[in-house]
């Protein structure tokens, strides 16, 4: 194993009508001028965004609010927030909704720390962030996990590219946690969070750094718990404690629990179908089944005994004649669930057909992005990525 640091200084209030006390954390958190920050308008005729504004200006805060965002949130969203908290002399913002929301606000309140510079500069690499206006969240999706996360992800709407950044200043001071608020979700948005929140537990697990026995132990489970409990909600949507268990796990697998102790985890997946959405606007969750399957069977003898290890004890699978006939079955097991709960193992799967030429820019891009190449399963290169986009067809 290797040394770690576990930070996750989120304040966490979970159960029904957690929303509610959005005010007296946000004046716990002192803030007193809010820019909440939502998606589409199923949030204001819901009345959530009622709701709070209401628990927010009791206890004396001044509100603003901006709306519109979108999956794969934009970086002209995120300058259109910057120009509105300026002028509103906004101290503190909030976020209702996804992950794409959570994102948006995170992008934001970068931005409005230094907004003398350039906000995608970070997204960019090209520098750090020296700081970051205070943020909360009330996630209504069950996915990203980013209401507890260090990690925000933004796409250039200008040039294309997906890229993110992470950094612990942006982890939210309070997460209001209802697991009430995701059952308006539609069953193909609610598979698409689970993937979501299975990858980011199996990106932190294949790896061929130091492992821990105990965080591989929560992590399994953790996976276990989210397949179980997506068959669940695909007969019984309306199931609190279904809602429940997914909603705690996307927070978990994202706040860096289920990487201490490893090398840092694989993340190659994300890479892969970061181009996959900012080329094609896909869903995230599903992006990542649609390539998973295919990265999976280039990289797993590169890391054999992880996949082996997954196999048996998060597929449950029977072993085969040998640890790569084992590591084989687990790998289409996965793919089968996924497929059970309406999800995509293909590209063709979403309906997309990418050229030989747009894999090759793909490829480019995403090896451009990460600084040549990713992964700990295997460290892949651009023609490797352009093989398992190929394969992903």
């Amino acid at each position: 194993m290797f040394g770690f640091v576990f930070h996750t200084p989120t304040k966490v209030v979970f159960g029904e009508n957690a929303e509610d006390k959005a005010g007296l954390l946000a004046k716990e958190a002192g803030a007193r001028r809010i820019l909440i920050h939502y998606g589409g308008q199923s949030a204001l005729k819901s009345g959530l965004i009622g709701r709070i504004r209401a628990s927010l200006e009791k206890e004396g805060m001044i509100c603003t609010e901006l709306g519109g965002v979108v999956p794969n949130p934009r970086l002209s969203k995120v300058r259109e927030g910057l120009e509105l908290a300026l002028r509103e002399n906004v101290d503190f913002i909030l976020a209702v909704g996804g992950g794409s929301v959570i994102d948006s606000a995170k992008a934001i309140a970068y931005a409005a720390f230094e907004p003398e510079k350039d906000v995608w500069e970070l997204f960019a690499r090209k520098r750090k962030a020296s700081g970051c206006l205070p943020l909360g969240a009330v996630p209504t999706i069950a996915a990203a996990g980013s209401e507890t996360s260090n990690s925000c992800v933004i796409s250039n709407d200008a040039t294309g590219e997906k890229r993110s950044y992470n950094d612990n200043i942006s982890r939210p001071c309070f997460a209001l946690m209802n697991p009430e608020l995701t059952m308006s979700l539609s069953p193909w948005q609610t598979a698409s969070g689970c993937a979501d929140i299975m990858m980011h537990t199996m990106e932190r697990y294949f790896t061929n750094g130091g492992n821990m026995e105990l965080t591989d132990s929560i992590a399994e489970g953790l996976l276990r718990t989210v397949m179980r409990n997506a068959l669940i909600l695909k007969e019984q949507p309306h199931n609190y404690e279904a809602r429940a268990e997914i909603m705690w796990a996307g927070s978990l697998s994202h706040n860096g629990l289920t990487g201490c102790g490893t090398d840092g985890g694989d993340f190659a997946s994300h890479m892969i179908e970061h181009e996959l959405g900012g080329m094609f606007d896909v869903t995230h969750g599903a992006g990542l089944t649609a390539v998973w399957g295919s990265w999976a069977r280039y990289v797993h003898m590169n890391c054999l005994h992880r996949f082996e290890k997954f196999a048996l004890r998060v597929m449950q699978v029977k072993p085969g004649k040998d640890a790569a006939e084992t590591a084989l079955k687990g790998i289409m097991a996965l793919e089968s669930f996924f497929r059970s709960i309406g999800l995509p193992v293909s590209m063709s799967g979403l309906g997309i057909f990418p050229t030989d030429d747009q894999i090759r820019q793909m490829a480019c891009s995403a090896a451009a992005g990460a600084g040549g190449g990713k992964g700990s399963a295997m460290f892949l290169k651009e023609d490797d990525i352009a093989a398992i986009y190929a394969m992903a067809r």
